[in-house]
């Protein structure tokens, strides 16, 4: 395996894939601890923080607030708290991270004074009326570019109430946003999720002192929250199950491998990707489990096609390296809903079926599903990540899995640093000698 300059990495088929990995932080978790923790009234820690780009751009935001971040080895130490908080007289950068930025648009909600935030080209095309809607409704002021929120977006906090809101899409980030501006409003927030998403605010609001309530409802659950402070706490972060789940993909898919992830987040809704693998006959098992974190261990298997519908992976993350596990599988796979992929990192429905292409397979988009035909043995591709780091590590499995002599290209590489800086050296470490 080799670098192409900085953007491009070339991927030798044909060697399989054995032995144990960890995966960076959960991203996820990493950008609530940075956020909680900068509004906890005191200094907490946290561990296992991810070193992507996209958690590192919240870091520098957190810092910009007025919150001292300091690091030391894998503990960074974060003295936060409301009376230290205030807009920055320059725009916050938050690079690529549409979590970063809709997540911060919460807290600076509740912060005196406007708050600029803006990014990079991908970043800037992606909307933010979805939590500009809601956080408006509040009582704060958020302004962006055109009908959609394009950013640059400006948050200018007022005096917040509570709403009680149910958001037109399933959207941990939409929840997260509305939460983090309840903190500061007056009277009672609540958010109604049709489809229950990733639960980690609320929890970890929960375990940082908040005064919050979880109740399911049908598929979906209500999270109460009344305004209040929040205390310092010591944050542990578990392994990123989105970025496991290339790892799990490509023990199943290159032949000979048997691949262990160490250390995961399986919150319930975290490891749908999991469910939707072993239906479709995938050799994975969960070991080591304690609590909401555990291990995966997956081998080469022969996989059947399925139907897959987006409540089973709310966030949608994994349906890139999905579609290559389909792309081996025995019939066709279709993807049910999955138009929010639009406006990801990148267009990834049009994206993924271009993906399964390159690499010999069937694909189609129709409407808001993707189609994957399946019953291909993947052929050496050349495929352009867009900037997508998703897309990017999807790709390397599929070139991964291509017979022995077989030489691919993943062009935009350096989209992988966002999330996962480490994930080539890993996948040529798992890999046996060339052939």
């Amino acid at each position: 395996m080799s670098g192409r300059g900085s953007e491009s990495l070339e991927v030798p088929g044909g060697r399989p894939l054995v032995g144990a990995v960890g995966v960076p932080g959960d991203k996820s978790i990493s950008h609530r601890a940075l956020l909680l923790s900068a509004l906890a009234g005191g200094t907490s820690t946290i561990t296992g923080l991810s070193g992507g780009d996209d958690v590192l751009r919240t870091r520098i935001a957190v810092e910009a607030l007025g919150a001292l971040v300091t690091a030391e080895g894998d503990r960074v130490t974060v003295t936060g708290g409301r009376d230290r908080l205030s807009a920055p007289s320059t725009p916050i950068d938050l690079g690529n991270s549409g979590t970063g930025m809709r997540l911060l648009a919460g807290v600076v909600a509740t912060v005196p004074g406007t708050t600029t935030m803006t990014g990079d080209d991908s970043l800037r095309s992606r909307p933010m009326d979805r939590v500009a809607d809601p956080l408006g409704l509040m009582g704060a002021t958020v302004v962006g570019e055109g009908d959609r929120c394009l950013p640059p977006v400006a948050v200018s906090g007022g005096r917040l109430h509570g709403i009680d809101y149910t958001p037109p899409m399933a959207s941990a980030q939409v929840k997260s946003a509305v939460l983090l501006a309840g903190l500061a409003a007056e009277g009672e927030t609540v958010v109604r999720e049709a489809v229950a998403t990733r639960a980690h605010t609320e929890e970890m609001l929960a375990a940082a002192g908040a005064d919050v309530t979880i109740e399911p409802a049908g598929t979906g659950r209500v999270v109460r929250l009344r305004p209040g402070p929040l205390r310092p706490r010591a944050w542990e972060v578990p392994g990123d199950p989105s970025q496991a789940a290339f790892w799990v993909v490509a023990g199943v898919v290159v032949a000979g491998s048997r691949v262990t992830v160490e250390q995961l987040q399986l919150g319930p809704e975290r490891v749908g990707f999991l469910h939707v693998l072993i239906r479709m006959g995938a050799d994975v098992v969960l070991h080591d489990v304690g609590g909401d974190v555990g291990s995966v261990t997956s081998a080469a298997s022969r996989l059947e096609g399925t139907v897959v519908e987006a409540e089973e992976i709310p966030s949608l993350d994994e349906v890139p390296i999905l579609a290559v596990a389909a792309l081996t599988a025995v019939g066709p796979t279709r993807f049910v809903g999955v138009g929010e992929l639009r406006i990801k990192e990148s267009d990834r429905l049009e994206g993924t079926a271009q993906l399964v292409r390159a690499f010999g397979g069937g694909a189609r988009v129709e409407g808001d599903d993707l189609v994957v035909e399946g019953g291909a043995t993947p052929s050496p591709g050349h495929v352009d990540a867009r900037g997508d780091h998703r897309m990017a590590m999807s790709a390397a499995v599929a070139a991964a899995a291509c017979p022995p002599g077989a030489r691919s290209v993943v062009d935009g590489w350096e989209s992988v640093a966002t999330s996962y800086p480490g994930f080539a050296e890993s996948l040529d470490r798992l890999a046996g000698p060339p052939t």
